[in-house]
C-alpha cells in the first residue's frame, strides 16, 4: 500500500530524512517511535506530501507521490491524517467539520455526506454531539471528531502523528480505543506514537529512528520481545521506557 525508497530531506543544511526505505502491506499496522526529533513525524508527513522530499521515491497505493502530474487534493482525501492538535474548524460544528470535505473535494451531495459523517460520527461514540462546536468538547471528544472525519473520506491509509501526546492522561485511552478498533477491522495504519501498551498489542511492525534514520524496522514481536538483538540505540530506547 505504501512505499517508500531512499527518502531524504533537508531544512536547509539540516537532514531531517537520510536514505529511509520502508514499506507498509495493505491492512498492516506499523508504529513509528523513537526519540524526539529524529523524523519520526517528517516520514508520514512525506507520505501524502505534507513534507516534500528532496531524493528518493513514495507510491501510495500504485500512485507516485512525487510526480508532479499527481493530484495531490485527490490523494490526500484518500490518505486520512490525524494530527496531534486535532485541526478542527473551531467555527464550525462537530457535523460541518465532516461535511466540509465530503462535499467540496469527494463532491458529495450534503445529504449524503452528512449520512456517512453521522455514521463515522456513531463509530466513534459521538454521535450525539453532532451539533456541537469543539471547543464544547473535551480533548479526548476532539480527537475522535478528528478521526471520524478523516474516515468520512473512505481512506485506503491512515496516518496518525503522535495523536495522543496533546491530550489529558485520563482522555487518552478513549482515541486508542477507537484506533485499536479501527486496527482490528483491518484498517492500513502508520502510527506515530510513544505509547508502547498500544504498539505492543496493535501493531504488526515497529519502525525505530534516530537523527533521521530508519534504525530498526521489524516485527513488533522481534522489537519488544527481543530487545538485546536491538541496535544499540533502540536497546537504550527500549530500557528506559520499557522500565516504567
Amino acid at each position: 500500500m505504501i512505499e517508500i525508497n531512499d527518502v531524504s530531506k533537508w531544512y536547509g543544511q539540516f537532514a531531517v530524512l537520510t536514505d529511509c526505505s520502508t514499506h507498509v502491506r495493505e491492512g498492516e499496522v506499523v508504529v513509528v517511535c523513537g526519540p524526539s526529533g529524529s523524523g519520526k513525524s517528517t516520514l508520514i508527513k512525506t507520505v501524502n506530501a505534507l513534507a516534500p522530499i528532496q531524493r528518493g521515491s513514495i507510491t501510495v497505493n500504485g500512485i507516485q507521490v512525487c510526480d508532479p502530474k499527481t493530484d495531490l487534493p485527490k490523494l490526500r482525501s484518500r490518505v486520512g491524517m490525524v494530527f496531534q492538535h486535532f485541526e478542527l474548524f473551531p467555527h464550525l460544528s462537530v457535523m460541518e467539520n465532516l461535511v466540509l470535505a465530503q462535499v467540496q473535494v469527494l463532491k458529495r451531495s450534503r445529504a449524503e455526506a452528512v449520512e456517512r459523517g453521522l455514521r463515522m460520527l456513531d463509530r466513534v461514540g459521538l454521535s450525539t454531539h453532532k451539533d456541537k462546536f469543539p471547543g464544547q468538547l473535551s480533548g479526548g471528544q476532539q480527537q475522535r471528531v478528528a478521526i471520524a472525519r478523516a474516515l468520512s473520506m473512505d481512506p485506503i491509509v491512515m496516518l496518525f502523528d503522535e495523536p495522543t501526546s496533546a491530550l489529558d492522561p485520563e482522555m487518552v485511552g478513549e482515541v486508542l480505543d477507537v484506533m485499536v478498533k479501527l486496527a482490528r477491522e483491518g484498517m492500513t495504519m502508520m502510527v506515530v506514537t510513544h505509547e508502547m501498551g498500544f504498539a505492543r498489542q496493535v501493531s504488526d511492525r515497529v519502525i525505530f529512528m534516530d537523527q533521521g534514520r530508519i534504525v530498526e524496522d521489524c516485527s513488533s514481536d522481534e522489537f519488544f520481545g527481543r530487545p538485546e538483538s536491538r541496535a544499540p540505540r533502540a536497546q537504550d530506547f527500549l530500557s528506559k521506557i520499557l522500565a516504567h
